[in-house]
């Protein structure tokens, strides 16, 4: 059974089809990636499977469940995180705060045994800090545990957004773009890190335009142009295909 199924997935706005009967399937424990042109519907794909936008039309299944109109907040507590094509990191937080957000998901403390300080929510507040320092050492980050995120460098920012989604515990990550902006040095330390998380048994859906990292790191390839699929197969294939050289580089 795969762990992500997605069935006939449609989205419109108005009159434009951003995604059209879209179908496919991720097993667990592969780098997945989805490439198209700008416009092909990549980062709306990623809205759909997380139900930041809802579907048109269609149905998305992660380990056998559905998850279609599911609210965000239940999709990420059965083990979906994500990174955002543009940063969405707390600023005004040190590293470690910032990591320390994507734990409280599995936190059960509710706001009163909060409010008067009970010593189950001070054993789990030391339990959320060990997650997330767990989370900045697997990314490389612990160094900058208590730093303030506003004086790390672009690079690191991109990590910190990593970690924070790691330490949520996913069994399925989704990378939108996470290439953008970093540099070869920066870019050749996130292939490592990909892998890392591949190999931790975490799955990986990877959104990205850098198809020298596409192309190394991928288990399989998945080709969006104009919100339809176009390609999908192995690195080495989807290199080769012509409707694919077709749809990056003109007739």
């Amino acid at each position: 059974m795969a762990l992500l199924d997605v069935k006939n997935l449609g989205k419109k706005f108005g009159g434009l089809k951003a995604i059209s009967d879209l179908s496919f399937s991720v097993p667990e424990n592969i780098i997945f990636s989805i490439i198209g042109p700008n416009g092909a519907g990549k980062t709306t794909l990623f809205n759909l499977l997380t139900n930041i936008y809802p579907p048109t039309s269609g149905s998305i299944f992660y380990n056998g469940r559905e998850i279609t109109r599911m609210p965000p907040y239940r999709i990420a507590r059965l083990g979906i995180s994500r990174t955002f094509q543009n940063l969405q990191v707390f600023l005004n937080m040190s590293a470690i705060e910032n990591v320390m957000v994507g734990c409280h998901l599995r936190s059960k403390s509710g706001l009163m045994a909060s409010a008067i300080r009970l010593p189950s929510v001070i054993r789990e507040e030391k339990e959320v800090r060990r997650m997330a320092e767990k989370a900045l050492e697997f990314c490389g980050l612990s160094e900058f545990s208590h730093k303030p995120a506003a004086g790390l460098p672009y690079g690191l920012l991109k990590k910190l957004e990593v970690a924070r989604s790691l330490a949520s515990k996913p069994r399925l990550l989704l990378m939108d773009e996470p290439a953008a902006g970093l540099n070869d040095t920066e870019t050749t330390e996130l292939c490592g890190l990909i892998r890392q998380i591949r190999d931790s048994g975490i799955t990986v859906l990877l959104v990205e335009h850098n198809m020298s990292l596409v192309m190394e790191i991928s288990d399989k390839v998945l080709v969006l142009n104009y919100g339809k699929l176009l390609a999908h197969g192995a690195p080495k294939d989807i290199q080769e295909n012509p409707e694919v050289v077709a749809a990056y580089l003109g007739e």
